[in-house]
């Protein structure tokens, strides 16, 4: 009996910022790059991606800026992310589709982390308890100045309770993000998010042949 070829693993890439920094744009426009190069692409988002993980962003993304403490929110978080690796993202790298994730466990270290003070150990703790050490290959980080992140954001809509933090807030988030990318300088590659569309996609395209495709070829 002719045995199927078992189909190489795919990659695991998330896109990380504050708001307004252009994540959903670059991750599509990502895709398309490598479906260019014959790779089959899942675009997914987090809180959300899968039935369960979207009834609880519903509750994560709306009502007032303190709606829930840091803890709920960051355990409400992980039971989505819980749900969204397990049903979504690790099937389709197992059958060899590569996975770019709009925000992930990154995101829970720098707002609740660090930004609302439940501090690294609390939230490496609880993401080795669910996650059990699952990480993205590679994370892009779009950085922003985040006043200019917020006006973006207040022009595409609504804004939801996280973008009615303020601006202190979410200078902060952006330090917490710079200071997550020092610490794992393998795995996050920081894009300055200030330019033209066209110009993040061609340093994200740079830091994926440096960081990805070349490290493959060198295997």
């Amino acid at each position: 009996m002719t045995r199927r070829p078992v189909p190489l693993r795919g990659k695991f890439i998330s896109v990380e910022g504050g708001e307004g920094a252009g994540k959903s744009t670059q991750c599509f426009l990502l895709a398309d790059h490598l479906r260019e190069r014959g790779l089959d692409v899942v675009i997914t988002r987090e809180p959300g991606g899968t039935p369960g993980a979207q009834a609880i962003r519903e509750l994560v993304v709306s009502g007032d800026g303190d709606r829930w403490d840091p803890v709920s929110e960051a355990l409400l978080m992980y039971a989505a992310r819980r749900d969204h690796v397990t049903r979504l993202i690790e099937p389709a790298l197992a059958a060899g589709s590569w996975v770019i994730c709009d925000r992930f466990s990154d995101s829970t270290m720098a707002y609740q982390g660090y930004t609302k003070a439940l501090g690294r150990d609390w939230v490496e703790t609880l993401d080795a308890l669910v996650l059990g050490g699952f990480r993205p290959d590679l994370t892009l980080l779009l950085d922003i100045d985040a006043s200019t992140g917020l006006g973006r954001a207040a022009a595409r809509g609504g804004p939801d309770r996280f973008e009615k933090l303020g601006l202190d807030f979410h200078s902060a988030l952006r330090n917490a993000f710079l200071d997550i990318a020092h610490k794992e300088p393998d795995r996050i590659a920081v894009i300055q998010a200030d330019q033209t569309i066209q110009e993040i996609t061609r340093d994200i395209i740079e830091a994926l042949s440096q960081r990805l495709f070349a490290r493959d070829q060198a295997l």
